[in-house]
């Protein structure tokens, strides 16, 4: 059983769940209007500034870098000073860390509405704040590898690798796809030209997701989910396999992104081999965290925690299975340029990513500011909202891409297009732009729940003697607190 260990730097911990909460709600709500505006173009207001255009990268940005970097950020905090048995390395690190992190969201959430962009997927910011970035991460990396040089234990659990590949993986991505020339304060111009330029930043853009969406949520899971369950790793033999498999096959993945492009199809079909083959290591990790719950399962009844973490991990498996089968040109050619993929990111955002991060808040907040959860029924209702919406969100989005999809395919026996009027087949998929405002409101909604759920749990009394912390210990569903 681990103890309370007050040299744990938890107030840096306790300042990422913080952001993680406020920026996930600013995230969603623009993810919401942008929704909207798709579909009800007034929704725009005729403004520059708050155009679709402007908005989207704003929220692809402020869900993937704020709401998801400050979880992890969150998580690996808490997580890596207990398996170490040490505090982080560095106080002063950890706050330049924290501090610089919410600078640079700030200064994305400026810039991007003033369409100050470099027009990079999931790279937009500008040459300026790429470079804060860089200083910042540096700080975070030398902070997380001192830590792992002056540990108490001899052991590197595996969710400890998995963190490693992010720290090392994501600096070099970050690196590679934003070398350029700057030409003024807000412009530059890659070194790289035409095709080589599209290759660099579809193998930056499709492992960002696969080192920040991916795999320290993995080593999130590894660590929460048992301390959640109360059990041990179901294999972690299969846990080591898992890690390596994945981090070697992700890396290659990129090329499938560039399918009939003029991308050399060696490259091409590179991409959609490793893409397949990581339908092996990922589901895998799968089935090792259901396995985990073994002897658990009557628990989830009772226990938002594993819920989250259950439909969680089934969304990783699906979206797992289902992004390698949209690698197959076949198949690509019926989900590229629509709502199908938008429906798989989400899947993977806010099913995988999301509801893994909401899962570990509600285990930490209590513990970190150690008062009991204000209100389980209040976390089991935002599960159901969570997960209802989600489903919503990406079964109408599948079927109104997949439907837009066939509709431009559809050939007259004359041999002419049945739908040449591309606009005919916006009005056809309008009304699943409905439905998935719908879930998404329903998404954000939970989240609110939460973070009134968290405020009226840090307000609460402390416990105040040895029968409060054990109450305290028992709605958290463990013998342990830290």
């Amino acid at each position: 059983m681990e103890q309370l260990n007050p040299s744990y730097d938890d107030p840096t911990t306790k300042r990422f769940v913080i952001a993680t909460v406020v920026w996930g709600f600013v995230g969603m709500l623009v993810g919401v209007i942008i929704a909207l505006q798709l579909a009800w173009w007034p929704a725009n207001l005729g403004l520059p500034w708050t155009s679709f255009g402007r908005l989207r990268p704003l929220h692809t940005n402020a869900v993937i870098f704020a709401f998801t970097a400050n979880a992890v950020f969150a998580g690996i905090y808490y997580s890596m000073q207990r398996l170490l048995k040490t505090r982080m390395w560095s106080d002063k690190l950890s706050n330049v860390h924290f501090w610089g992190w919410q600078a640079i969201i700030v200064a994305a959430a400026i810039t991007l509405p003033l369409g100050l962009t470099q027009g990079k997927e999931y790279a937009e910011l500008i040459w300026p704040i790429d470079l804060m970035i860089a200083v910042v991460w540096l700080s975070f990396a030398v902070n997380f590898f001192g830590t792992i040089a002056i540990r108490k234990v001899k052991h590197l659990y595996v969710a400890i690798w998995f963190y490693m590949s992010m720290v090392v993986t994501i600096t070099v991505l970050h690196v590679v796809n934003n070398l350029a020339l700057p030409a003024t304060l807000t412009r530059s111009y890659p070194i790289y030209a035409g095709l080589t330029d599209a290759l660099v930043q579809w193998w930056y853009g499709h492992n960002a997701v696969g080192f920040l969406l991916t795999t320290p949520i993995l080593g999130l899971m590894y660590y929460f989910l048992p301390k959640a369950a109360n059990r041990p790793v179901y294999s972690y033999r299969l846990s080591i396999i898992h890690f390596w498999a994945l981090v070697f096959l992700y890396i290659w993945a990129g090329p499938h992104h560039l399918l009939y492009s003029a991308l050399p199809e060696w490259a091409q079909t590179l991409g959609m081999i490793f893409s397949i083959m990581l339908i092996a290591p990922s589901w895998g990790g799968m089935l090792n965290g259901l396995l985990t719950l073994r002897g658990a399962w009557d628990r989830l009844r009772t226990d938002p925690i594993l819920k989250f973490f259950v439909v969680a991990i089934s969304f990783y498996g699906m979206s797992t299975f289902e992004g390698p089968m949209m690698s197959i040109r076949a198949v690509n050619q019926l989900s590229h340029f629509n709502d199908w993929t938008i429906a798989h990111v989400h899947s993977g955002a806010l099913g995988w990513v999301g509801m893994s991060v909401f899962g570990m808040l509600y285990y930490m907040v209590p513990r970190l500011w150690k008062r009991p959860l204000h209100s389980v029924s209040l976390a089991t209702n935002h599960f159901w909202l969570a997960t209802i919406g989600i489903v919503l969100y990406c079964v109408a989005l599948w079927v109104g891409g997949i439907t837009q999809s066939l509709m431009w395919r559809a050939i007259e026996p004359s041999g002419l297009l049945q739908y040449p009027n591309f606009m005919e087949t916006l009005a056809v998929v309008q009304p699943f732009w409905w439905f998935r405002l719908v879930g998404g409101t329903m998404y954000l909604v939970g989240l609110m729940m939460m973070a009134w759920n968290f405020i009226r749990t840090v307000r609460s009394a402390a416990p105040a003697g040895q029968v409060e912390t054990a109450a305290l210990s028992a709605q958290m569903g463990s013998a342990e607190i830290a």
